[in-house]
């Protein structure tokens, strides 16, 4: 199929910066970019009809960190880098309140918390240590104090079983994931970026006056080569991003999630961890959703394919059975499951990797909370 002259002069006309991927990253990143400078020409091309990596099939956490997750991190890479982190989650979830506005992503300050449970308490002076030592900390990078707090009175209330502690930041919340990718996309069109969904990227190269970007797609079953010319090129696919740079410390860590039929009475309101955040669920009006336990099967779990298991699915309706709702009956109405891009740190990867070729990616599994400070980064980095 040849291409018109509209549609070269248009959709097809060489870019000042292409980037690849649909996701949270992309957008803001694109966002960025216009603001910086409104005349460039930007095109997103995405290979799903819609973004569908992690960003719009994750659990809607407006979060920052939970006590054990936060202290491993801590044990992992150093207090420098966990508050580093902690920091960035933090700024950015009140820099996309901010611009896009509380109602229209969906978003609620409803407190986040930790379930420890009876299995798993190193004590109640252990966890007071742990918190008095995270606030000391954290006060200056949210503005307040104390950030985590006992709410071991609210266990019976909330209907948990098995349940030793609740651990309560009242600085989380929860947000519709959908809505925000649907407004940074509906933002983004309107300042004048192009989006080319459907259409795969196979490789690029550099090219005389920039990169040359080379992409399959389909009309009528019918498979199509399309070549984009781009100044610059930004790859935001995360965990799919080795597919193109396989040199990046990438690994990818699949996230299943279900999601139960409306409870009549449910007691509690809010988002919760479980087990240094592998585990989390939340409320959806009067339906649950849960998700995580990859860590009952690292290694099944390390892929991208973007199916549910019997062994993970099994071991969250357990969970969901023994801890959150015991004694009460569920159907579970959906489940599914998004793939997120972890490595050996947390930290994520934002760079120039060639000239004129820069990625950012990397965001294990925070990509909400992180991806307005990542777009700002890397359109800094790009000017």
């Amino acid at each position: 199929m040849q291409i018109s002259v509209w549609e070269k002069e248009s959709f097809f006309a060489p870019n000042d910066v292409v980037i690849l991927g649909s996701g949270l990253v992309g957008l803001w990143c694109a966002w960025h970019l216009k603001k910086q400078q409104p005349a460039s020409k930007i095109t997103i091309i995405d290979r799903g009809i819609i973004p569908t990596g992690a960003s719009t099939r994750n659990a809607g956490f407006a979060c920052f960190g939970s006590v054990t997750e936060l202290m491993a991190d801590m044990e992992k890479s150093g207090e420098d880098a966990m508050l580093q982190l902690v920091d960035m989650r933090f700024r950015g979830l009140q820099r996309t309140r901010k611009i896009l506005g509380e109602k229209a992503i969906g978003f609620q300050l409803s407190r986040g918390y930790e379930m420890i449970t009876a299995a798993k308490d190193p004590g109640k002076a252990v966890l007071q240590q742990q918190m008095d030592y995270l606030n000391e900390k954290l006060s200056p990078i949210i503005g307040s104090s104390p950030t985590f707090r006992f709410a071991g009175n609210k266990i019976k209330k909330f209907g948990f079983g098995q349940t030793a502690h609740l651990l309560e930041n009242k600085f989380e919340g929860g947000l519709h994931s959908g809505m925000l990718c649907q407004q940074l996309m509906q933002r983004i069109q309107a300042m004048g970026v192009t989006i080319l969904n459907a259409t795969n990227v196979t490789h690029f190269e550099q090219g005389p006056e920039g990169v040359n970007i080379y992409c399959h797609y389909r009309i009528s079953d019918t498979p199509q080569s399309l070549t984009i010319k781009s100044k610059q090129l930004l790859v935001c696919t995360n965990a799919f991003a080795k597919q193109l740079l396989p040199d990046l410390d990438i690994v990818p860590a699949r996230g299943q999630i279900l999601v139960t039929s409306p409870i009549e009475n449910l007691p509690f309101k809010g988002t919760f961890h479980y087990d240094e955040g592998f585990y989390y669920f939340r409320d959806l009006g009067d339906r649950i959703l849960l998700g995580g336990a990859r860590n009952k099967a690292f290694e099944e779990e390390a892929t991208t394919e973007m199916e549910i298991t019997q062994t993970i699915q099994q071991e969250l309706e357990n969970f969901l059975s023994q801890y959150i709702i015991p004694g009460k009956s569920f159907t579970i109405t959906d489940r599914w499951s998004g793939i997120m891009g972890m490595g050996s740190e947390k930290m994520p990867i934002i760079k120039e990797v060639a000239p004129n070729i820069f990625c950012a990616v990397r965001m294990s599994g925070m990509g909400v909370a992180l991806s307005a400070l990542v777009g700002e980064d890397i359109a800094k980095r790009m000017a």
